[in-house]
């Protein structure tokens, strides 16, 4: 018989409360779901507090051997509909502490490699951000915003959408002035992309410590970024499009970073 059988439970209740952003910041957590997401998660040394699986649902309970700590319930089909919010859950739910750190609380190497993507909001976007600069080995990844409240990296889509690497990768969000002062306090070299860029990609020095700068789609980086930057740097383009989306453009600067880091240390 499960734990949780009824989807009036309080604890029911309380997960579906933390699907706001509003419950999320007052009880400093976030919701993992999903067998992979959740299985990333505890390699990036995340503890969870408390684990929902649905017996119905889980092949395998051993994940639950990686969390000895955490308390666990086991719950019905029917709770557990109530309670997930991915289209097809795997069975498997997480509460645990929110990713997200202050700026200064980031530890860079001497070459850093720090994504910084201002103005973006959809969590589609963030988590595959996150995604890309987790297989590129970043140091960090840095959303300005004007928004007081930062971005929302606790939120479940963007934990869906990352899977789960929002806990592998060192994330921090702050005002575009915070975050341009923090990278001119640490030395990073800021490279912002833009269609106007002076520099082609593929001819920009991405081998230092440095800051790739990527705005949104529609209207790109603020004039701040402009002002601010060591260089502009524009992906050619052959097609009759003017612009990648940001998720896109990211991958694309990344891994340029990657392929002259690679040819540098080869040498």
């Amino acid at each position: 018989m499960p734990d949780l059988t009824s989807t009036a439970n309080p604890r029911v209740k309380n997960l579906v409360r933390l699907r706001t952003r509003r419950h999320r910041d007052a009880a400093g957590v976030t919701l993992i779901e999903g067998h992979d997401e959740l299985a990333l998660a505890l390699d990036a040394g995340v503890r969870p507090a408390e684990v929902y699986w649905a017996p119905g649902l889980v092949a395998d309970p051993g994940l639950l051997d990686r969390m000895p700590g955490a308390r666990t319930f086991s719950v019905s089909p029917e709770v557990f509909a109530r309670i997930a919010y991915r289209e097809s859950p795997d069975g498997w739910l997480a509460v645990a502490d929110a990713p997200g750190r202050p700026l200064d609380a980031l530890e860079l190497r001497p070459d850093a490699l720090v994504l910084v993507a201002e103005g973006i909001e959809k969590p589609g976007n963030v988590g595959a951000m996150l995604r890309t600069a987790e297989a590129c080995g970043v140091d960090a990844v840095v959303i300005a915003t004007a928004d007081r409240a930062g971005t929302d990296f606790a939120n479940p889509n963007v934990v869906r959408a990352s899977k789960g690497t929002v806990f592998a990768v060192p994330v921090a969000s702050a005002s575009s002035e915070e975050v341009l002062d923090w990278l001119r306090r640490r030395g990073l070299r800021v490279l912002v992309t833009t269609p106007a860029g002076r520099t082609e990609l593929g001819a920009a020095d991405l081998t230092g410590p440095s800051a790739l700068v990527i705005g949104t789609e529609a209207t790109g980086v603020t004039e701040l970024w402009h002002d601010g930057a060591d260089e502009t740097v524009v992906i050619p383009m052959q097609g009759t499009v003017n612009s990648l989306n940001a998720s896109i453009a990211a991958a694309v600067v990344l891994f340029e970073a990657v392929r002259q880091r690679r040819g540098t240390s080869a040498r």
